[in-house]
């Protein structure tokens, strides 16, 4: 019989050397896609001062979370950095430009979700941690939990060291007299649908929330929402920001985060069904975007919009109102922002 020694030492020598020589596995494309609210955005509404301000702090946000992704940073730093940025400016309703209850409080939420793991982590009604995104990232890391809520997500918060601020730090003139329209209306408004199917006339002051999606250098997903909330709501509601599937949603091929009347966005699943679409129907992240948010949601009378972003980077930024405060940057690192529907 033949010796068989040889071959073998010869065929694995051979290996050795296309293993040797066979380049890395290449990397991802790395993008980042922002909002910060949907709603009556019209250019009218808006003088030059005030519209500067809005695409300066958005182009902020887009700039600190590409460079977390340029430096191989993760897609949930990303996403962590950029939301923090604008909970930190007074012109969004989510931390510092938070919206008020009907009892004069602000209560936030947040939620935050890793698409390779599926972790999730989110906090609701809370009223004196700075920043929401980074609790509900706690809750996703350092607790068994995905969501907590009031007092109990604001003792967890201190333990696990962040940063807190007294209540009075939320309060902004400009919220304070939105509240006070409320009262005198008593009413929250419900935004009619035209007859186009668009939802038209939908109050800013309840659809801003502020979100992310994030995919990094190893082809990660992540996306997170935060929030005030809706002027005048009734203490303890809890809408889709810190709801997972309904506010945000992310898995190995498709990260969502949702900005709208959050009533809608719960019953109807939206950030976890644009994310279904993709990956049962096969459908590209802008068809199964609009699909769901101008198709479906404004049919049922639920205004808003959604941020989206793929495996391959390519992002959907899709509302039914007039107007979504929005950004996109790629791997060029060239950000680019927009506010009234009419700019894509």
């Amino acid at each position: 019989m033949r010796a068989r020694g040889p071959r073998l030492l010869v065929s694995t020598s051979l290996l050795a050397a296309v293993l040797a020589v066979a380049p890395a596995a290449a990397e991802s494309p790395i993008a980042l896609v922002i909002h910060g609210g949907a709603g009556t955005i019209e250019r009218a509404d808006l003088d030059a001062e005030t519209e500067a301000a809005y695409r300066r702090d958005l182009t902020t946000a887009l700039e600190a979370g590409h460079a977390v992704l340029a430096r191989g940073g993760s897609s949930l730093d990303a996403v962590e950095t950029a939301i923090r940025l604008l909970e930190d400016s007074p012109l969004f309703n989510a931390g510092k430009g938070s919206v008020f209850t009907a009892e004069g409080h602000n209560e936030l939420d947040a939620s935050i979700m890793d698409g390779a793991t599926r972790e999730a982590g989110a906090v609701a009604g809370v009223s004196t941690l700075k920043n929401p995104i980074s609790a509900a990232r706690a809750v996703m890391e350092r607790s068994p939990h995905v969501l907590l809520a009031g007092e109990g997500a604001e003792r967890f918060a201190r333990a696990a060291g962040l940063e807190e601020v007294e209540p009075e730090y939320f309060h902004t003139e400009r919220r304070w007299r939105a509240l006070e329209k409320a009262r005198e209306k008593n009413e929250i408004e419900r935004p009619p649908v035209d007859t186009d199917g668009d939802a038209a006339g939908a109050s800013p002051s309840y659809l801003g929330t502020v979100g992310a999606v994030a995919l990094d250098r190893a082809g990660r997903l992540a996306a997170g929402t935060s929030t005030g909330g809706m002027t005048f709501k009734r203490h303890g509601r809890v809408g889709d920001s810190p709801i997972v599937g309904a506010g945000t949603w992310a898995d190995s091929r498709c990260g969502v985060s949702s900005t709208g009347h959050g009533e809608y966005f719960i019953r109807y699943a939206v950030a976890h069904d644009v994310c279904a679409r993709v990956r049962y129907l096969d459908l590209s992240i802008e068809e199964a975007a609009h699909q769901v948010v101008v198709d479906e949601l404004a049919a049922a009378g639920g205004a808003g919009g959604v941020i989206a972003l793929d495996h391959r980077g390519r992002p959907a930024l899709v509302m039914n109102t007039a107007g979504m405060y929005r950004g996109y940057v790629g791997s060029d690192g060239q950000p680019q922002v927009s506010i009234f529907r009419d700019e894509d």
